[in-house]
């Protein structure tokens, strides 16, 4: 039996869990920063990392705490080192060194990206059979991956200018929703329709990659034309409109990806899958399954990062102690 104390803080989250054989969650404590960062219209860097410093003691005591082991029992401590804001992931990374050492305990330095695609291994039902095609859609990445064993990726396909979520938030801005724009888009979407205002699609003919920064210039251009003409701004029709543009075109190019290669199923990562249409249009549209973890999991969290890092510990793999940090870690 393994027993991971992973520690997340890659962006505005301060997380921490432990995780029982890469599969059965004995704690998972996640402190969001979103009330910090929403007076600003999103995440300051500066600001993500004093408050990461001022909760990542009390949230690793938390998750300790909840999973009632003590420290002789972990088999070792995992941490984020990248992707990420810099001065974020320092802390975690510091605080990550400073414990194995203290504990003598195993190091090892996880890939963001990578804790996003292991989000699904927590999930019960899910079991893997590769070769499987990733769809990673966050506020920074938008990536397709294929996956062809544990550890094992190839980058087939990325984001060319915005990633979705990303999109979303600046879409959320446009409309006046505030941030984060991911969920304040899908709940005035719930009240909308799609087809009042076609918006625009980039499907880059001949690429697996995405670009999704016409598509908010042209919501822009348009609440523009709209306030202009004095009508009131379609709030949830425009909201409609942009969320079922995004989703049309994210599902569409993973499928069609997925007829160019072998694959077993699907999985989607990252905190844009919690996006409810996202969800059930993979479902309604997709011949091969296509599993995603419950929402608490598909955003930052600390649990995800202990399923990676329990398969790479399990190979063998450890990082000494001049850990550093990588912003821009790329997967595949």
């Amino acid at each position: 039996m393994t027993l991971i104390l992973a520690i997340e803080t890659s962006c505005d989250e301060t997380a921490a869990a432990v995780v029982e054989n890469g599969r059965r969650i004995l704690s998972n404590v996640v402190g969001s920063q979103v009330e910090v960062h929403a007076a600003f219209g999103g995440v300051v860097p500066e600001v993500a990392s004093r408050q990461h410093l001022l909760r990542a003691i009390p949230i690793l005591e938390q998750a300790m705490g909840g999973a009632r082991v003590a420290w002789q029992d972990l088999s070792a401590i995992a941490v984020t080192h990248g992707p990420g804001l810099a001065g974020s992931l320092l802390v975690g990374v510091n605080l990550a060194k400073g414990l194995a050492l203290a504990r003598s305990l195993p190091l090892l330095g996880i890939n963001h990206l990578e804790g996003h695609i292991y989000a699904n291994w927590l999930e019960p039902d899910f079991e893997p059979a590769f070769p499987l095609l990733c769809l990673l859609v966050s506020g920074a990445h938008s990536d397709l991956i294929l996956m062809e064993e544990h550890g094992l990726y190839r980058l087939i396909g990325r984001t060319r200018d915005d990633a979705a979520g990303e999109a979303f938030d600046k879409a959320a801005r446009i409309l006046g929703l505030g941030y984060p724009g991911g969920p304040a888009i899908q709940e005035a979407a719930t009240k909308g329709d799609p087809r009042r205002f076609p918006l625009p699609r980039a499907w880059l003919r001949g690429t697996d990659d995405f670009s999704f920064s016409g598509l908010k210039t042209a919501l822009l251009r348009l609440a523009e034309r709209l306030q202009a003409s004095g009508q009131g701004l379609p709030v949830e029709d425009l909201a409609a409109a942009f969320q079922h543009a995004v989703v049309e075109v994210l599902v569409e190019k993973t499928l069609r990806a997925a007829e160019r290669f072998p694959v077993s199923r699907i999985i989607i990562g990252g905190g844009v899958a919690a996006n409810l249409l996202l969800r059930q249009t993979f479902q309604e549209r997709s011949e091969l399954p296509v599993f995603c973890a419950r929402p608490a999991l598909c955003t930052d969290n600390a649990a995800m990062i202990a399923a990676a890092a329990d398969v790479r510990f399990a190979k063998g793999e450890r990082s000494s102690l001049d850990l550093d940090v990588h912003p821009n870690l790329r997967l595949g």
